[in-house]
């Protein structure tokens, strides 16, 4: 007979949405969006209503596979964890007693969000001595940015922009990334506010909103600069706000004195009569709010692009009014403390840390220490995920590196690995998760059995623990004796939840206030900063500077600034191996400017080249003017084997770090595209 139970998406998403789950048999045979979620709302993305298909796929991963043939041959054959956990034991030891434990990188990152599972091996690989991997490749440069202008903390609650008269999305298609942010926003439409989008191209959210501001890749800081400059002078200011709760603002006039609208025009593109425009309507909003999204962050000027943009409410003194200010994350999560689960007093003093933006490098040997020998990889694809592929894929290849991935599914990465160990869905382990879009939290226990012989997370671990003599509590623990480990981290924002309301499975608001910084802000001045003393330390401006970010590697050889923000089917690499969303996702294309496209010879349809000097991937053309000249999009990321030449986008991207956070600048490379003759 069928019934219901709640459950929660894992995926790395600011939504954290609830599901309703039906299962009959013991197979998932729906999930829904749980209509009393506060913010799910009773419907879900294009991607999570597939679900049944995916936890039940033939393609699933059911038993522990050794590889037979090369690597990357797909060649494997199925042995018992018995022997897969002798192997890896094995391996482990092997490796840290030739070379020394650092010689063992744990490779993850966020294939699931749950607090227990996503955490599961940190404790092991601490003990272990083996490499710390600094988990940057997303969010950290974003994070680090606004908070040298704002301090850390989180920031204006996405609910609160219903009450917004005007609405700013900055670098987030939202109808994509964060859907259920847009109803929110709608309740201000309908109210009478306005949504205007500020993004290099005309994604699903641009084309929704009541203004697109279409600028040049990784100029975000010099549009948020002539914005400014036409706030001062045209003196449209908070002057009390300024004074009580800014810092440097005296400083940071004669810089801005250089960004007239005419100046930021000619570095973003955007027409100076817009800028103005723009500008006159934030100052006169009652509540103007921003939405900062992560595509900013993803330049080599990423982090001052962040802290520029935050510092616009200050102008106005939005931070201080109902529905105003400026949401970049909720970090619900930081209300717990991990380090019970993770345990980094575990590590011995002084070991390497190894950037996951630079796996390339540390595969191949460019690393101070030993070599890396074994790469554990678990909730991550970085075979395709991870920038400048070709030296990605080429150091997983190696045969003296012995490969372990724990995976769902034979990903790119899987294929390349010596063994394999069939994981648990969400919907078969215990777990609690904590969004970063919003300030609910809620466990999820088992829906149906583990499929086949797959495992969670957590017991793969501390089974290796127990192989090899730890002891400490975090290795016996089970689920729910962490998540009340968890529950007990002495944060006033858990006070008044029990496990006992966790364990009935719904939502649970945190304590977060209405409005973050109404008692100030987390900085070291406790103001907002226009001058970040934090930034002169660092040996970086320490004011705002709207120079724009450009690829060093390609200047002056390669003439088309690509950027690979996600494509609504899929979520990173995942759900590529949903057969039902690659085919309505189609081919992999290139968004190019007609000008750029006639140029080139290249016409709608066409299948081209892309290329630069780190790889190429073949794409097929779209032509539109959804994008600047001399700008191009791939919306990925699609795995290798859905690409024409099986070489995804990130064959194009650097390796580059961004000026703060340690983050990659992944929509921050030149490229160049050719067509592609018929007879190839």
């Amino acid at each position: 007979m069928a019934e219901t139970k709640l459950a929660v998406c894992p995926h790395d998403c600011p939504d954290t949405c609830g599901w309703l789950v039906q299962v009959d048999g013991g197979r998932v045979v729906s999930v829904k969006g749980d209509p009393d979620h506060p913010f799910t709302r009773g419907f879900l993305c294009a991607k999570a209503g597939h679900y049944p298909s995916r936890v039940h796929s033939p393609q699933r991963l059911t038993k522990p596979l050794l590889r037979e043939g090369a690597k990357g041959s797909g060649r494997f054959k199925e042995i018992t964890w018995q022997r897969a956990l002798d192997v890896l034991q094995r391996r482990l030891e092997e490796a840290a007693g030739r070379f020394g434990p650092e010689s063992i990188l744990p490779y993850f990152y966020a294939g699931h969000m749950g607090l227990v599972h996503r955490n599961a091996g940190s404790a092991f690989f601490h003990k272990l001595g083996a490499s710390r991997l600094l988990p940057t490749i997303c969010s950290s440069t974003a994070t680090a940015g606004h908070a040298l202008s704002l301090g850390s903390g989180p920031s204006t609650d996405v609910e609160s922009a219903a009450h917004a008269d005007l609405i700013i999305i900055w670098g987030s298609n939202t109808l994509t990334t964060n859907l259920h942010a847009w109803p929110f926003f709608q309740e201000a439409r309908q109210r009478g506010g306005r949504i205007v989008v500020i993004d290099p191209y005309r994604n699903r959210t641009a084309q929704r909103a009541d203004l697109h501001i279409m600028l040049r890749p990784g100029s975000d800081a010099a549009l948020a600069l002539g914005l400014m400059q036409v706030l001062v002078d045209e003196g449209r200011l908070d002057r009390r706000f300024i004074k009580r709760h800014t810092l440097g603002f005296d400083e940071f006039l004669p810089r801005l004195a250089d960004y007239t609208p005419e100046r930021a025009q000619k570095i973003t593109g955007v027409p100076a009569a817009q800028i103005r425009a723009l500008a006159r309507d934030y100052a006169q909003a009652k509540a103007p709010f921003i939405r900062s999204g992560y595509g900013p962050a993803r330049q080599l000027k990423g982090g001052m692009a962040m802290r520029t943009v935050a510092l616009l409410p200050a102008l106005v003194g939005a931070f201080h009014k109902k529905g105003a200010g400026i949401h970049r994350s909720t970090t619900s999560s930081t209300v717990f403390d991990l380090k019970r689960l993770t345990r980094p007093d575990l590590a011995p003093p002084g070991v390497r840390a190894v950037n996951m933006v630079q796996l390339g490098d540390a595969l191949a040997g460019r690393l101070q220490g030993p070599p890396v020998k074994l790469l554990h990889v678990y909730l991550c694809n970085p075979a395709v995920v991870a920038p400048d592929s070709a030296l990605v894929q080429a150091g997983l290849a190696r045969e003296d590196l012995f490969v372990s991935v724990q995976e769902m599914f034979l990903t790119e990465t899987a294929r390349l690995a010596d063994l394999v160990l069939p994981s648990a869905s969400c919907l078969e382990m215990t777990d609690l998760y904590a969004g970063y879009g919003h300030y609910y939290v809620q466990m999820s226990r088992p829906a149906i059995p583990a499929v086949g012989q797959s495992r969670p997370l957590l017991s793969v671990f501390q089974e290796l623990a127990g192989r090899l003599g730890f002891s400490e509590e975090v290795f016996s623990a089970g689920e729910e004796a962490i998540i009340r480990w968890l529950l007990d981290s002495g944060s006033p924002h858990l006070g008044g939840i029990t496990f006992p309301d966790l364990a009935a499975g719904r939502p649970l608001r945190v304590k977060a206030p209405a409005n973050p910084y109404q008692e100030g802000f987390a900085t070291p001045s406790g103001k907002v900063e226009f001058y970040s003393q934090a930034m002169a330390e660092m040996g970086l401006d320490p004011l705002p500077d709207g120079a724009p970010s450009l690829d060093p590697d390609g200047l002056g050889r390669y003439r088309l600034q690509l950027i690979t923000p996600p494509r609504r089917e899929f979520l990173n690499s995942s759900f590529n191996e949903v057969p039902e969303l690659v085919d309505k996702a189609g081919p992999a294309t290139l968004l190019m400017h007609p000008k750029d496209a006639e140029a080139r010879g290249i016409v709608e349809g066409d299948l081209v080249r892309v290329f630069n000097d780190r790889g190429q991937c073949l794409l097929v053309a779209q032509v539109a003017a959804e994008v600047l000249p001399g700008v191009c999009v791939a919306e990925g990321l699609y795995w290798g084997v859905h690409t024409p030449g099986g070489q995804g986008i990130n064959h194009l991207t650097s390796q580059r770090l961004a000026d703060v956070g340690g983050s990659n600048a992944f929509h921050c490379n030149l490229v160049e595209a050719e067509p592609v003759p018929e007879a190839a």
